[in-house]
């Protein structure tokens, strides 16, 4: 072979024992020691992070935004003419502005991934001989890696051993089916073919496996895919929202600016001047804030519901979770205590047994794949006689295509299969029956019946089982994948999961909030039934799996509706009910915590999990609930909707004063002899205005309107600015009339009058837009607060500072000064009136039934 050949062998292509050797590691995995060496040389196993930049380039790439470089071409431009008060005071400005923005959103980048860290995955690895957890960056080259069902791959490597391992790569390869793994080598396989290869980004869905790490972090093949594609995320409605909100601002301002501009210039205006401010005007009408206020009141929410034991990992999902008005969940922990206890353990007959208890103790005992609520119950319940005496010769793990566990043990001289599983899958697998002296007999149809009524009758006592079963092997070593047939049943394995005591008062907090819980369980209908019936659920309709088999999209889309409470349902028949609903117009959350529960989290609007998960489903979900408790999630889902709604007061404090005020500006523009402001004052007062709004994500929200949920509607925004943005610009109207007509001022004084109503009147407005209510019975928070008062009071002493003169201003009379007071009080008093018409419809309600 040549040497080129020799560098083209990818490593799965060759055996585990070369590729330890190529590692410089042995099967006993890596000592504290070497791994440090090895981090060092190959850094975190995790992805380049490319949304985050250093400083200074982000402080440029905000320099480089348009409408910054077109202040930034103004304040040259000034210079070169010789206003280096214009030059200083916008660039300042400028400076300023970015700064403060940079700053800001670093801060709450910085606090979103500190709350993601919390949550991080881990691995189980072999390290110093002994099998430790250890956060999947930590992972390096060399080290030895154990996996089993629900776990996802941490990197990429080599199988060094398995055990019916079934892993999902299809985001990889394209493979839709599992592929099974072993320790097994093929030189001349490709990536998608390799039995032996294990690709980080896939999961482990069935078995257990010992891989070798290979590749991890950038080099992996999943890394180089991320990579390519830039780390680009798929964008959500209410950031589509946004977006159609910025663009709509975005063209009314080109609009407006180009319509000022030529018509200054038509009707013989001083160039500079009308560049500069038409610019100036830009900057003012433009909500440059907006991604700020978004991410930092985004990351302001996350804090909270942290608080709240809610962690977010997708910022944008808060919005998703204050819409959401269908949460559908499984029961286990969320409705039920998840303390299972074993409370039987009978024969067909009804009467306990000992035998059955004991092999279902060694089935649980030996399994060495995904361990259930239901195993760990059986293995505290006590230690059965004799189970010391069994040995384990094989395995075929639990996956949820079988429904069951088969181990391969004997005793002395006995050597039998032990089979665990579902009731109805392990009855339908057996063909004879151990009865309480111990014989073998055949089912006949009256034992079959009798069988099924025991399931039934526990099942209506709200208890769950597992049918316990078994097959003499002698002289077999292994199990083959399907040779579970003509069984014996043992009996059942009876359980008992108690309902949370505070699983009533949450559902009734979810269902005064508008949120509709659908209970979608794996378990019996008659078991899911009962748990309903005990916390309060509508129970009288059950939709099984196998109805939902047979039911058609359309026919589901109905059924989705009229149900609340879903039974014996696999992974698919989940996904299929969540894009059910979501096609009836609903947002739909779902918690789940299993690695069946994955693909429906993936698809909903708001994926959940929990903090004990499986890997596979925190992975898919958009937010952890640190607390399995649905209490927890109905403080979140307050939260969210406060998040929600602080957003929503930036983009209506937008749209109304600020943006009436500059549109009354542009247009006074064009018949005043000379500039209401200044393109410099128009720029200080747009920082100001900036400024006093970053309290914003810091605010309260009505309490009344975290009670329903809400979405995105961009016609409300344009109905609200229709009705008080024209509000302002009468007001600005009757300001300019009663200083050219009354005061009679000169142009310094009108500017300074006109500069000092416009901030009292865009920042006092603030108080009355932020709540749907009367603005005194609901005080704004303590940040906010200081930030409309602060800005404010910055606004009201410019015009007697000493560098009034060169900002343009001049002092204000006393009785120039009340009048405007006047003015403003008047505007204040007609916008309490006027917004409980521009607020939507469901608000107004809401104000209605206060």
């Amino acid at each position: 072979m040549t040497q080129d050949a020799a560098k083209s062998i990818e490593f799965w292509q060759r055996d585990a024992d070369a590729n330890l050797s190529a590692l410089g590691v042995g099967r006993g995995g890596l000592t504290s020691d070497e791994v440090a060496g090895r981090r060092a040389r190959y850094g975190a196993n995790a992805l380049p992070d490319s949304t985050r930049r250093p400083v200074w380039l982000d402080f440029v790439r905000r320099l480089a935004n348009p409408l910054v470089l077109i202040l930034l071409a103004a304040a040259m431009a000034a210079g070169i003419t010789g206003d280096l008060a214009s030059f200083t005071i916008i660039l300042g400005i400028v400076l300023l502005s970015t700064v403060l923005d940079t700053v800001q959103e670093r801060r709450a980048a910085a606090t979103a991934e500190a709350l993601k860290r919390s949550i991080a995955l881990t691995a189980r690895v072999l390290r110093n001989g002994t099998w430790q957890e250890r956060p999947v960056d930590e992972l390096v080259p060399g080290d030895v890696a154990s996996m089993s069902a629900g776990d996802l791959v941490p990197a990429d490597g080599v199988v060094l051993e398995a055990n019916a391992a079934q892993v999902n790569q299809a985001a990889l390869t394209g493979e839709s089916f599992p592929v099974e793994k072993s320790a097994g080598f093929d030189a001349q396989a490709g990536m998608a073919d390799a039995d032996n290869l294990m690709l980080s980004g896939s999961s482990v869905i069935g078995g257990t496996v010992t891989m070798l790490v290979v590749e991890t972090g950038a080099r992996t093949r999943f890394g180089a895919i991320a990579s390519s594609l830039g780390g680009d995320q798929e964008v959500t409605a209410f950031e589509v929202g946004i977006r159609r909100f910025g663009m709509l601002i975005a063209r009314l301002t080109v609009f407006l600016v180009l319509f000022v501009l030529l018509a200054r210039l038509a009707l013989g205006k001083p160039p500079l001047e009308s560049f500069l401010f038409s610019m100036a005007l830009a900057v003012g009408l433009t909500p440059e804030l907006l991604p700020m206020i978004m991410t930092i009141t985004l990351a302001r929410g996350a804090q909270r519901m942290a608080a709240a034991k809610v962690v977010v990992k997708r910022l944008s999902s808060i919005h998703d979770l204050g819409q959401m008005d269908v949460l559908c969940t499984d029961k286990t922990g969320t409705l039920t205590e998840a303390r299972i206890a074993l409370v039987g353990h009978p024969g067909v007959d009804g009467t306990d047994r000992e035998r059955v208890y004991e092999l279902a103790a060694v089935n649980a005992s030996f399994e060495t794949g995904l361990k259930s609520p239901l195993d760990e119950a059986l293995l505290s319940h006590g230690t059965p006689g004799g189970l010391n005496e069994w040995a384990k010769l094989d395995e075929r793990p639990f996956d949820f295509e079988r429904r069951r566990v088969s181990v391969l043990a004997e005793k002395g001289e006995q050597r039998i299969e032990i089979v665990k599983g579902a009731p109805e899958t392990v009855l339908a697998l057996c063909s004879r029956v151990e009865q309480a002296d111990g014989s073998v007999i055949a089912i006949d149809d009256a034992i079959r019946a009798q069988a099924e009524a025991l399931v039934a009758a526990r099942a209506g006592e709200g208890l769950r089982m597992l049918g316990v079963a078994w097959k003499e092997a002698a002289g077999r070593t292994r199990i083959d994948i399907d040779d579970d047939d003509g069984l014996i049943l043992a009996g059942y394995c009876v359980f008992i999961d108690p309902p949370k005591a505070s699983a009533p008062a949450a559902l009734a907090r979810l269902a005064e909030a508008g949120v509709r819980v659908k209970l979608v369980s794996g378990d019996a209908a008659a078991v899911a039934q009962h748990l309903a019936a005990q916390v309060g659920l509508p129970h009288a309709n059950v939709l099984t799996g196998e109805e939902i088999t047979r039911l058609t999209v359309d026919a589901l889309a109905v059924k989705v509706d009229e149900v609340d409470l879903f039974a014996r349902v696999s992974p698919d028949q989940k996904v299929r009910i969540v894009h059910a609903l979501r096609g009836r117009g609903h947002t739909v959350g779902f918690i789940g915590d299993g690695i069946n529960d994955a693909p429906a989290i993936r698809a909903a609007d708001v994926g959940l999990s929990v903090d004990g998960a499986t890997d596979v489903a925190r992975e898919a979900a958009d937010m952890i609930m640190l607390a399995p408790d649905l209490s927890v999630l109905a403080d979140g889902i307050a939260e969210g909707r406060r998040t929600y709604a602080n957003i929503m007061k930036y983009l209506r404090m937008g749209t109304s004063s600020n943006f009436g005020n500059m549109l009354t500006m542009a247009l006074a523009s064009l018949v005043l002899p000379f500039l209401p402001l200044t393109a410099v004052q128009v720029l200080l007062n747009n920082l100001l205005y900036d400024m006093s709004q970053t309290g914003i994500p810091f605010d309260h929200a009505d309490p009344p309107l975290l009670k329903r949920p809400h979405g995105w509607d961009i016609k409300a925004l344009v109905r609200f600015t229709a009705i008080m943005g024209p509000l302002s610009s009468v007001f600005d109207i009757a300001t300019f009339a009663l200083l050219l007509w009354v005061f009679h001022v000169d142009v310094p004084t009108f500017r300074a009058a006109w500069f000092v109503e416009s901030m009292a009147t865009q920042i006092l407005v603030v108080l009355i837009i932020r709540t749907s209510g009367a603005a005194w019975r609901l005080p704004p928070h303590r940040i906010l607060a200081a930030t409309l008062f602060g800005s404010l009071a910055v606004a009201l002493i410019l015009p007697w500072l000493p560098l009034a003169g060169m900002l343009g201003f001049e002092p204000l009379g006393a009785g120039l000064s009340l009048s405007i007071a006047g003015l403003v009080i008047a505007y204040l008093l007609l916008a309490e009136l006027l917004k409980r018409w521009a607020l939507p419809a469901a608000e107004r309600m809401v104000i209605g039934a206060r």
